[in-house]
């Protein structure tokens, strides 16, 4: 596909009225320009391995019960819609004074990230300052425009919005921290340690899907990155919760293919979906309608 005909994102509106969720999916784009891949020094299997590949159909059911799906189009390998606009390494571009670095950035994994997977190098040289503020300019930035609206109309409506922010996760990380005797969480959600959502709004969401008999844990090691911090201030009736779901539960980790447990894990999902697509939100209250 030609970076010209690339829209910054999909929009899905609800089918049957409007609740308070929206459901974002910021690292499922698939659609990989052609000017990148021939810029890069990977082959068009590597360079998917930091794709949080098909969250977008695992979560599609949103807008039958209520809730706005909007979903990035351009692949994370392109631009991160979850990192900060500073995060971005000095070393990558030619103009080392452009944005601020992290210890993100600096491993190469910032807003333009220069490194997929398990490390990676996705270029051989540097990119131009100008190269890197285009993609913010046409991707990242109406990304979170679009969904700042999405979430004032929802406060219009109902006082209070809940973003859900939807991801996966490696096996292997997942993995992190089990024991013998704990095996790893299908799901880890995280609030940034309560300072993107409230504490009922929270327990209501892991109860979602441990009555699915999913496994999940919170924050750790994913507490929400930058889609959270920007869109969850609770006290301002603004909720954000992230979803990490983990891979292996519906696809192969090295073909990036669609297991047999896909079609499952989806049916599953839709019913997870609509318990927190049905969340309406009066004053720190909650109630599933």
């Amino acid at each position: 596909m030609k970076l010209d005909e690339l829209q910054p994102y999909c929009e899905f509106q609800p089918r049957n009225g409007v609740g308070a969720a929206i459901f974002s999916s910021p690292h499922s784009g698939r659609a990989y320009p052609s000017e990148f891949l021939t810029q890069i020094r990977l082959d068009a299997h590597a360079i998917r391995m930091s794709e949080d590949a098909y969250v977008d159909l695992l979560f599609n059911a949103a807008p039958e019960f209520g809730a706005t799906l909007i979903c990035a189009t351009a692949p994370r390998s392109y631009v991160d819609l979850n990192r900060s606009p500073g995060e971005i390494d000095p070393e990558l571009v030619d103009d080392h004074a452009l944005g601020g670095s992290s210890i993100r950035s600096r491993a190469g994994y910032g807003v333009v990230p220069s490194r997929v997977g398990e490390g990676a190098p996705i270029y051989d040289g540097v990119l131009s300052a100008v190269a890197v503020e285009e993609r913010l300019r046409r991707f990242f930035h109406p990304f979170h425009n679009r969904l700042e609206k999405l979430a004032e109309d929802r406060i219009r409506r109902f006082g209070e919005v809940i973003l859900f922010d939807c991801h996966s996760m490696p096996h292997r990380i997942a993995s992190n921290g089990s024991t013998a005797r704990s095996a790893p969480p299908d799901v880890i959600l995280g609030d940034r340690f309560g300072q993107a959502a409230s504490a009922e709004l929270m327990e209501f969401t892991e109860s979602a899907f441990a009555a699915r008999g999913l496994s999940v844990a919170r924050n750790t090691p994913f507490p929400g990155a930058y889609i959270s911090k920007r869109h969850g201030r609770p006290e301002l009736g603004r909720h954000a919760i992230q979803i990490e779901i983990d891979r292996s539960l519906y696809m192969d980790e090295i073909t990036l293919r669609p297991n047999g447990n896909f079609a499952t894990l989806k049916k599953l999902l839709r019913s997870v979906t609509a318990d927190l697509a049905a969340l309406r939100t009066t004053g720190f209250r909650l109630a599933a309608e």
